[in-house]
């Protein structure tokens, strides 16, 4: 069973961060090891959320704890999210490289995916977490990377160039010099999601909607690793994940739930949607 290291937040009530992507990845058969940089009752979004900040010590013990069990060496995807302190970002720099270096043995034995969703900030929001913070995500957990997974507004502040529509979001996404998935990039009435990296580029777009839960990033993200974990195609994967999304939200919208209905959906998260439509950008 393929197995996925989740190092981000954990939010009791709410579908959002390493919360949300564990139950995403459940339907794909790919068994999550959530450990948690905050432990926090809801999305700040409704208000004070509870909880705490998980101490670096006991970030790190968590960690060495599941490599000490053998578990790094069992771990073909790593997904980075949202962490509170650099310390925490330093930490996770050292697990990426710790499962990468890990022995891996039998004929089964792949090289790990690492995935960093660099959680820092939002259109219209700027920065929800301390500069340093986005600062240390940039230098140490991006170069590690073999995806990053911003959103427009998060390329842009990573890059420095324009992500205003699809054909500007793929050319700074190739100045990461990796492959890139960006969220949240508005065309018209649509708005879409773009795959680059220096051989290809896809965008994926639906009309846009009214509303929409928190942690829509986050889903997104876990949808497109578990794709690329199942060895399909760039397009094959954006086509499915973007639908799965969309499809997601829009039974959120149905059934009037304030999160994401993400156990609800089942298998149809797998799935593409006739609302998505593909497109070739490069």
């Amino acid at each position: 069973m393929p197995t996925a290291l989740i190092l981000s937040s954990h939010v009791a009530g709410s579908r959002v961060g390493g919360t949300a992507q564990a139950l995403a990845l459940v339907p794909f058969k790919i068994d999550p090891i959530v450990v948690p940089t905050v432990l926090y009752g809801r999305h700040p979004g409704w208000g004070a959320p509870g909880g705490a900040t998980v101490p670096v010590e006991a970030f790190e013990g968590m960690l060495d704890g599941i490599e000490a069990n053998g578990l790094f060496g069992l771990t073909d995807l790593v997904l980075s999210g949202y962490y509170a302190s650099v310390e925490q970002v330093r930490a996770a720099g050292r697990a990426i490289d710790a499962v990468r270096a890990a022995p891996r043995d039998g004929a089964a034995a792949r090289k790990p995916i690492v995935v960093v969703d660099p959680t820092m900030g939002d259109a219209g929001k700027g920065l929800y977490v301390p500069p340093e913070v986005a600062a240390a995500i940039g230098e140490e957990l991006i170069p590690r990377a073999d995806l990053v997974c911003p959103n427009a507004w998060e390329l842009q502040r990573l890059t420095g160039a324009e992500t205003r529509d699809p054909v500007q979001a793929m050319r700074a996404a190739r100045l990461l010099g990796k492959p890139v998935l960006v969220s949240s990039v508005h065309r018209g009435n649509e708005i879409g999601v773009v795959y680059a990296d220096k051989r290809e580029a896809w965008l994926a777009a639906h009309a846009k909607s009214e509303t929409a839960p928190n942690g829509t990033g986050d889903l997104l993200t876990a949808l497109f690793a578990a794709s690329l974990l199942g060895g399909q195609t760039a397009s094959y994967g954006l086509a499915r994940a973007v639908g799965g999304l969309a499809e997601t939200i829009t039974s959120a919208n149905i059934w009037a739930s304030p999160e994401l209905p993400i156990v609800a959906m089942g298998a149809r998260i797998m799935q593409a949607s006739p609302t998505v439509r593909i497109e070739r950008l490069a």
